[in-house]
């Protein structure tokens, strides 16, 4: 591959931040990931950023990829690839491990590397494990590079559902009825293990939410109404996390609120309302990302209500330590309570994604939210803060 256009350092001292935009990644959420990136890379400000975009292959290599973002988009019910948009199949991108030096190099077989210059904030727009539960946020603060969202531990808090409740808890806000099954239960006694699920049925009654205990995007969920589909919906969660969670289903609304830093602190914006999908049992991926099952926003609560979600959301975002956005979605639930069900640190940043969308109704444009994000990362130094 020829590297006469590959994006160059700049000699001037005065040049553009350069923005570097990490998406696709190791997750069963990978192509998600490259359409948020898409969008992305579409909404940045030219004017004020240098953008080098690097998607990470299901496999893990690090390439370089074209910055086409109209590339990016689900096609015929599709979600794209990186190995799709790569420049090379073998060329990878490095990252610096000295924090004294943010020079991001490019190397090929056979090939002298390339320098392709500084890189002075990421965008890390990856969702699931190996980059939205804190692996690459570790990564970054060994390099030294500023990023946005959220550090190592409130990353991994995000990501594991069984810790997160845990920490939401201990803060006072309420949860919904769970149960975690560890992958040694089921290595030890599968029998038990399984007989765990049907006692905490008999408590809390069908049907249950049956999960990966550490994915996104509604990937590897199953409502369970009976006892004939437990097996099958335990099988496809541990298909994505040998660890899996059950939830005892929850009557009442689904609610989502957003939370953005800004420089005084996180704000809330106004929330939405999923409501139930015609054509599919609950929220799934395919309802939210395929078929685009558009949700209420603002949600029509009464300003009460929009007062108090506002406000649990914001606890919620400073209960897990959080950084730069989440999206917190709860239950209202018949008896007028709000129930935190869980946080996202990298929440669906599509166009058509509830946290954009939400944010819109606030007053704060897609574009906006992408600035306003670079701009609070790069206020941020890596380490202890």
């Amino acid at each position: 591959m020829s590297t006469e256009n590959l994006p160059q350092s700049p000699d001037s001292p005065s040049r553009k931040p350069r923005v570097a935009v990490v998406f696709g990644g190791r997750s069963s959420e990978h192509g998600i990931s490259v359409v948020t990136a898409g969008a992305v890379l579409k909404a940045i400000d030219r004017t004020r950023y240098d953008v080098l975009p690097i998607g990470i292959t299901q496999d893990g290599r690090w390439a370089l990829t074209a910055d086409e973002p109209e590339r990016m988009a689900i096609a015929e019910r599709r979600t794209p690839s990186v190995d799709q948009l790569a420049e090379s199949t073998e060329g990878a991108v490095v990252l610096p491990v000295d924090p004294a030096d943010r020079e991001v190099v490019y190397s090929e077989p056979g090939s002298v590397p390339k320098a392709l210059g500084e890189v002075d904030v990421v965008f890390p727009v990856l969702h699931g494990p190996y980059g939205e539960d804190g692996t690459l946020q570790g990564l970054l603060e060994l390099s030294g590079i500023p990023y946005v969202g959220s550090g190592v531990l409130s990353s991994a808090v995000g990501q594991d559902k069984e810790y997160m409740k845990r920490v939401f808890t201990s803060f006072g806000l309420k949860v919904g009825p769970y149960l975690v099954i560890r992958p040694r239960e089921w290595a030890r006694d599968e029998a038990a293990a399984r007989k765990r699920i049907v006692d905490f049925a008999g408590e809390h009654g069908w049907p249950l939410f049956v999960k990966p205990a550490r994915a996104g995007s509604s990937i590897g969920i199953t409502k369970v109404d009976d006892l004939s589909g437990l097996d099958d919906a335990v099988a496809e969660a541990r298909r994505h996390d040998p660890k899996i969670l059950v939830e005892a289903a929850l009557r009442g609304r689904e609610i989502e609120c957003g939370v953005l830093e800004f420089e005084d602190g996180p704000r809330a914006s106004l929330p939405a309302e999923i409501p139930p999908p015609d054509t599919h049992a609950y929220y799934d991926f395919e309802a939210k990302y395929i078929d685009s099952t558009p949700g209420m926003v603002p949600a029509p609560l009464t300003d009460e209500e929009t007062a108090e979600v506002r406000r649990l959301a914001v606890e919620a975002f400073d209960a897990a330590s959080c950084e730069g956005l989440v999206r917190a979605d709860f239950f209202l639930t018949e008896d007028g309570e709000f129930v935190i069900n869980e946080i996202n640190t990298m929440p669906g940043f599509t166009p058509i994604s509830m946290y954009p969308q939400m944010w819109q109704a606030t007053g704060v444009s897609y574009q906006e939210l992408v600035d306003l994000l670079i701009q609070a990362a790069l206020r941020r130094s890596t380490g202890l803060r």
